[in-house]
C-alpha cells in the first residue's frame, strides 16, 4: 500500500546482501493483541497545528475501529471503515470492513459492528448498488447485507487478476467518475528482493470472472483501470497511480505516487491507442511548481524514520482528494489535499489550469495545512463528507515503512507491531462549524427522482455523486411514465438557468440513462462555462457515429478561448476524417496552441494523417520559426517512416538532403533523424542505394554538423553504400582520424564511420586513440565504437591501461567490460585483484554486473561489493569523517566536489546535474550526521524507482535501463548519461524486471574529509 515510504533516497551503491536476504519466519507477523503506545486520542488532538480559520475534532478512534485506511458514507448516513491490520506482512486475512454509528446524535461515533471480515489487504471502498465495492488484491469485491443484520452475507468477486505484490503497490481507491465509470488506482507490480514468496505475485489477466467480457493483459500492464460492472465494460487507462486518485469538478484526474505528490493524466488511452505510430514518453504531467520530492514542513517531535528516510520532503504522498465540499472558503474550491504519513502532515495545493494541463502551487508557504508533533500520526487518506467537512483517516502506527526496505533487525523487532489495533478519523471544518449532523441518520435513498435531480446541483460533491448514482441505480425499476418525467427534469436542468455543476451532472446522468440527445449536447457546447463545454465534447463522442451533423457544432470550438476545451476538441476530432475536421486539426496544429507538445500529441493521435502534407507544411514553417517546429517535424517524420513505402521514404530523404523549394537549415537534420526511426527493412532497400550514397557524400562534405551527424545516424541504421564512394570516404575518414588538428567533432564522426565500415581493420587505430593525449570526446568515441564488438582483447587492454584512464573514461570503460561474458570475467578478476577499485563501479553498473553473471560469478561479485564483512571498516571510515561535520564548510568548493562526484546522477531542486538518480533536495534538511552516514555507508537498503529492466526486442536486441515513464504504446528507458529512448511496445518481445535496484560505495577513496565537509555545506545551503 503506497502510504508507506516507497523507498528512501540513496546516494549510491547496491546492497548485494538484500538481493539474497529472506525472512526467516513470517509467523511473527500474524495478528496479535494491540500494542500500547503513542498518544491517547484526546492527547493526540492537542498535538496538531492546523491552518488558521479551521478546527479539528475526533469522529472515531480505537477501540471502535483499528488500522483504518479508507472510509465511505452511504446515502443513509452510515459510515463504512476499511481496516487493514495485516500491513505490512500478515497474509492471514485479518482485514475488515466496519460499520460505525452515532447512537446519541452528538456528532461522534460510539457504536461499531463488523460488516465484513476475512479480507487480506483491503484498502479502498465505494458505495455501489445496495452494498459496497472493496479493493482487496487480486480482487474487486462486492459486499452486501441482504437481510438487514448489519453484516454482509453476499460476497461476489466483480473483477480479478490484479497483482498481489507489496501492499504499498496494489490496486486501490475505487472512485465513481463523473462519466459513470468506476476507476481503480493501480500501478506495476513490484518485484521484491526479500519477501519473494510472500509478495512475488505479478497478477494475471484482468477479467470479470465467469463472464464473456473484455479481458485486459496481466495486471493491466500496471495501468489504472475503469469498469462498468453492469454492462461488463472494462478498459485500461493511460496512467498509473500508487495509493489514491481524485478528480476536480470537471472530471480531470489527478494522481499520486510517494515523492510525486500531484500529477495529471493529460491524454487518455483510447486516443493514444488509435494511432500506434505516435510515441510519447508519458501520458501524464507533473504539475507541482515546486517539483517532485518537494519540501514539506513537519513539526514532529522525535520522529522515527527507518532506512534514513528522506525527512522534510514528500516521500510517502498518498490519499489525495480535490476539495469539493462547498463548506470551506475560497480558494479551497481549487485545492487538492494530499497526505504525507512519514512527515505526519496533510499538505494543500492550489490547482490552476495551464494550457492543456495544470499547475499546482503551495497553499501555505513554510507550513502545512495540518501537521502533528506526534510521530505516530499517520494520515493515509481523506474523504469529503456530506457536511462538506474534510475527514482525515489516521492509520496511527509507530513505523509506517515496509520491512522490504529496512534493516532486518528493525523488520524483526516488536516495534513493527506498535500501533496495531489503534487508529483515528478526524473531522476538519471552518472554525465555529457545528458538529456533524449526518451521523444522526438521514436517507437520501428515499428521496424522489425529482429531489435527486435537484441534488445534482448541490455545492457538495458527495450529494451530487450520490444523487447521480442513485438515479442510475433505479433505472430498471422505473415505470415508463416515471422514466419520461425524470428525463424531462434532467433535460430542463441542462439549460443555462441551472447552476453549472447541475448542468454538468444532469448531462452525464442522461448519458448514463441512454437519454442524451444531440440537441442537448449542441446546447452545452455553447455553454458559458469552459468546463461544461469540455465535457460536452466528451459527451458528443458517443453520439457522433450516428449523428455526424454534431461535428458542425463541434468545429466552432477550435477558436475557443479555453485551452482545455481546444485540447479535448483535438482528441475527439481524431476519430473523423471529414475534410473540414481534418482542416481544423491541421490549423490548430500549426497555430500558436500547436506549440504545446500536448496539443501536438492530441492532434497527431488521429486515426488518419496526411503525413506528406503535414511534413511539407512543417518544413515551410520551420524555415521561419525553427525551434518551435523541430519537435513536430521529427514526430511527423518518425510516424510516417514507420509505415512508409520505399518510394515515400525516398521522397522524405530527398526533402532532407536536397532542401529543394525550402531554405536549407537545421530542419534537414531534424527531418533525417525522424526518418531514421522508421522501418529498417525499408531503409535498407536496394532502391534507396542512390540516396544512401548521397548521404555518404553529405557526411563527408561541408554541410552543417547536425545534418552530417544525422546522415551518419541514418547510415548506421540503413547500411553503408558499396563501391568507389565507400572506399573514397573511408580513405578520407582515416586521414581525418590521424589529424590531431581536425576538430574533435569531425574525428568522432569519422571514428563511427570507420568502425561501421571496417570493424576489424579499424581496431588498432581506434585503440591508439584511447590515450590521454587525445581529447576526451575522441577517446569516448573510440571506446564507444570498439564496445560494439567487445572481446577479451579489448578487456585486457582496458584493465592493463586502467591507471592511465582518466575519470571521464572510466565509467565508459566499465560498461565495455560488462558487455560480454568474457570481458565480465576480466572485470571481476580485476576487482578481486585490486587492479580496479570497486568504488569506480557505479550502482547501476553493479546491478547490471550481477544480473548478467552466472551463479558462481555472482557470488564473487557479491563478495567484492558486500558490506556485510566490512561493517567495522565502515564504522571506522565514518568515524574518521566526523570532522567533516564541523562548522565552516566551504559551500563554493563543495559545489565543485558535487559536480565532480554527484552531478552525473543527481540534481538538487531540479538543477545542477543529471536527473538519473533521486533529487538530493530531498535530503537537504536532514541532520548532517545522517547525510554523512548515507554517503559513506549507502548499502543498508535498496532504493526503489531505480531498478533495471531488460527489454528484448523482436529483432533480438536487448535494452537495459530504468523505466522513466510509459504509455499504452511505448516505454521510455533511461540510461545513465545517454538520451532517453522511447520504445514502441509492439517491438518488444519480452520485458523483465531484473529484480535489482540502483544504489555506490567507497566514496572515501575519492573524497577527503575536508571535501566532504564542503560537500555537506553545499548540499545544506542549496535551495
Amino acid at each position: 500500500m503506497t502510504f508507506a515510504l516507497d523507498r528512501p533516497l540513496r546516494f549510491c551503491s547496491l546492497l548485494p546482501s538484500l538481493l539474497v536476504a529472506f525472512l526467516a519466519t513470517i509467523s511473527t507477523t500474524k495478528a496479535q493483541s494491540p500494542a500500547a503506545g503513542g498518544l491517547p486520542p484526546a492527547e493526540a488532538l492537542k498535538s496538531f497545528e492546523l491552518a488558521e480559520g479551521f478546527q479539528i475534532e475526533l469522529l472515531a478512534a480505537e477501540p471502535l475501529l483499528a488500522d483504518p485506511v479508507a472510509m465511505e458514507i452511504d446515502e443513509q448516513g452510515r459510515l463504512y471503515v476499511v481496516e487493514m491490520p495485516g500491513y505490512p506482512l500478515d497474509l492471514e486475512f485479518s482485514g475488515k470492513v466496519r460499520l460505525l454509528t452515532d447512537s446519541d446524535g452528538d456528532g461522534t461515533m460510539d457504536q461499531s459492528t463488523v460488516f465484513a471480515e476475512g479480507l487480506r489487504f483491503p484498502n479502498g471502498i465505494l458505495r455501489w448498488k445496495q452494498g459496497v465495492l472493496v479493493t482487496d488484491a487480486p480482487d474487486l469485491i462486492y459486499l452486501e447485507d441482504t437481510d438487514g443484520d448489519g453484516r454482509a452475507d453476499k460476497r461476489e468477486v466483480v473483477l480479478t487478476g490484479f497483482a498481489l505484490s507489496n501492499p504499498q503497490h496494489i490496486v486501490n481507491t475505487p472512485m465513481l467518475g463523473l462519466d459513470n465509470w468506476i476507476y481503480l488506482a493501480n500501478e506495476p507490480a513490484t518485484v521484491p528482493r526479500i519477501y519473494v514468496d510472500t509478495f512475488g505475485d505479478t497478477g494475471s489477466e484482468i477479467r470479470f470472472p465467469g463472464r464473456d467480457a473484455p479481458v485486459l493483459p496481466r495486471n493491466a500492464n500496471g495501468r489504472r483501470v475503469r469498469l462498468q460492472p453492469d454492462s461488463h465494460r472494462l478498459e485500461a487507462l493511460s496512467s498509473a497511480s500508487q495509493y489514491g486518485q481524485t478528480s476536480d469538478p470537471w472530471g480531470r484526474h489527478f494522481l499520486v505516487s510517494n515523492a510525486r505528490h500531484i500529477y495529471h493524466e493529460v491524454i487518455q488511452a483510447r486516443y493514444l491507442d488509435r494511432n500506434p505510430a505516435l510515441l510519447i514518453p508519458s501520458a501524464v504531467a507533473s504539475i507541482a511548481e515546486h517539483g517532485d520530492a518537494a519540501e514539506v514542513y513537519p513539526i514532529t517531535e522525535k520522529p522515527e524514520h527507518q532506512m534514513l528516510t528522506s525527512a522534510g520532503v514528500f516521500t510517502s504522498a498518498c490519499g489525495n482528494v480535490f476539495y469539493q465540499g462547498g463548506l470551506f472558503p475560497a480558494p479551497f474550491d481549487r485545492v487538492s489535499f494530499v497526505a504525507e504519513p512519514v512527515g505526519n502532515l496533510v499538505h494543500a495545493e492550489i490547482v490552476e489550469e495551464k494550457g492543456a494541463t495544470f499547475t499546482a502551487r503551495r497553499l501555505y508557504e513554510g507550513k502545512e495545512f495540518l501537521a502533528s508533533r506526534d510521530a505516530w500520526f499517520r494520515p493515509v487518506n481523506h474523504y469529503i463528507g456530506p457536511d462538506g467537512a474534510l475527514y482525515v483517516v489516521d492509520y496511527y502506527r509507530r513505523i509506517i515503512e515496509h520491512p522490504e526496505w529496512m534493516a532486518q533487525e528493525v523488520a524483526e523487532s516488536p516495534a513493527m507491531r506498535d500501533g496495531i489495533g489503534q487508529g483515528r478519523i478526524y473531522r476538519i471544518t471552518p472554525s465555529g462549524a457545528p458538529a456533524a449532523d449526518w451521523t444522526k441518520g438521514f436517507d437520501l435513498g428515499k428521496a424522489s427522482d425529482h429531489e435527486l435531480a435537484v441534488a445534482l446541483g448541490h455545492p457538495n460533491l458527495w450529494h451530487r455523486r450520490t444523487a447521480q448514482r442513485l438515479l442510475l441505480d433505479r433505472q430498471a425499476s422505473r415505470t415508463p411514465e416515471d422514466a419520461a418525467a425524470l428525463v424531462t427534469d434532467l433535460t430542463k436542468m441542462t439549460d443555462a438557468a441551472s447552476p453549472p455543476l447541475a448542468r454538468l451532472h444532469a448531462a452525464w446522468t442522461l448519458h448514463g440513462l441512454d437519454a442524451l440527445t444531440p440537441e442537448i449536447v449542441a446546447s452545452l457546447l455553447q455553454d458559458k462555462i469552459a468546463g461544461v463545454r469540455e465535457n460536452a465534447i466528451l459527451l458528443a463522442e458517443g453520439l457522433l457515429p450516428e449523428h455526424d451533423a454534431l461535428l458542425d457544432a463541434l468545429l466552432p470550438l477550435q477558436d475557443d478561448p479555453d485551452a482545455r476545451v481546444v485540447f479535448q476538441l483535438l482528441c475527439t476530432l481524431g476519430d473523423s476524417d471529414r475534410p473540414d475536421v481534418v482542416a481544423a486539426r491541421n490549423r490548430l496544429l500549426f497555430s500558436e496552441r500547436g506549440a504545446d507538445p500536448w496539443m501536438q500529441a492530441a492532434a497527431l493521435s488521429a486515426r488518419q494523417l496526411d503525413y506528406a502534407g503535414l511534413i511539407r507544411s512543417c518544413i515551410a514553417s520551420a524555415t521561419t520559426a525553427p525551434d518551435r517546429y523541430h519537435l513536430l517535424l521529427e514526430r511527423l517524420a518518425a510516424m510516417w517512416s514507420a509505415t512508409a513505402t520505399v518510394a515515400e521514404t525516398g521522397t522524405l530523404l530527398q526533402w532532407a538532403t536536397e532542401a529543394g523549394e525550402w531554405t536549407p537549415g537545421p530542419w534537414q537534420g531534424i527531418l533525417l533523424n525522424g526518418i531514421a526511426k522508421g522501418n529498417a527493412e525499408v531503409l535498407r532497400d536496394p532502391a534507396l542505394a542512390p540516396r544512401r550514397e548521397q548521404l555518404l557524400q553529405l557526411l563527408m562534405g561541408d554541410a552543417a554538423f547536425g545534418l552530417r551527424r544525422a546522415a551518419l545516424d541514418f547510415l548506421q541504421r540503413s547500411g553503408l553504400p558499396s563501391g568507389e564512394a565507400r572506399s573514397s570516404a573511408l580513405n578520407r575518414a582515416v586521414a581525418i582520424l590521424r589529424d590531431r588538428q581536425a576538430s574533435p567533432e569531425d574525428r568522432s564522426l569519422m571514428i563511427r564511420l570507420y568502425r561501421l565500415a571496417e570493424p576489424e581493420q579499424s581496431r588498432d587505430l581506434l585503440l591508439s586513440l584511447i590515450h590521454a593525449a587525445e581529447p576526451v570526446a575522441v577517446q569516448k568515441a573510440a571506446l564507444a565504437a570498439l564496445s560494439q564488438d567487445a572481446d577479451e582483447a579489448l578487456a585486457d587492454h582496458l584493465v592493463a591501461r586502467w591507471s592511465s584512464l582518466t575519470d571521464a573514461l572510466r565509467d565508459d570503460a566499465v560498461n565495455v567490460l560488462m558487455a560480454s561474458e568474457a570481458s565480465r570475467e576480466k572485470l571481476v578478476a580485476a576487482l578481486e585483484g585490486g587492479a580496479i577499485a570497486p568504488s569506480y563501479v557505479t550502482g547501476g553498473q553493479q546491478v547490471s554486473l550481477i544480473a548478467r553473471s552466472d551463479h558462481a560469478t555472482r557470488d564473487r561479485v557479491r563478495v567484492v561489493f558486500s558490506t556485510e564483512s566490512k561493517d567495522a571498516e565502515r564504522a571506522k571510515v565514518i568515524e574518521r569523517y566526523q570532522a567533516a561535520l564541523g562548522e565552516g564548510g566551504d559551500a563554493g568548493h563543495g559545489k565543485t566536489v558535487y559536480q565532480t562526484h554527484c552531478a552525473a546522477c543527481h540534481q538538487i531542486a531540479g538543477k545542477d546535474g543529471l536527473a538519473f538518480g533521486p533529487d538530493l533536495n530531498s535530503i537537504r534538511i536532514r541532520p548532517p550526521e545522517s547525510i554523512l552516514a548515507d554517503i559513506l555507508d549507502p548499502n543498508r537498503s535498496i532504493a526503489d524507482g531505480y531498478a533495471l529492466w531488460q527489454l528484448t526486442l523482436h529483432d533480438g536486441s536487448q535494452k537495459v535501463g530504468v523505466i522513466g515513464s510509459e504509455t499504452t504504446t511505448s516505454i521510455t528507458l533511461r540510461v545513465q548519461r545517454l538520451p532517453e529512448e522511447t520504445i514502441a511496445r509492439e517491438t518488444i518481445a519480452d520485458i523483465k524486471d531484473l529484480g535489482i535496484s540502483l544504489m555506490p560505495a567507497g566514496l572515501e577513496n575519492l573524497i577527503s574529509p575536508q571535501d566532504m565537509g564542503d560537500l555537506l555545506a553545499f548540499i545544506k545551503d542549496s535551495s
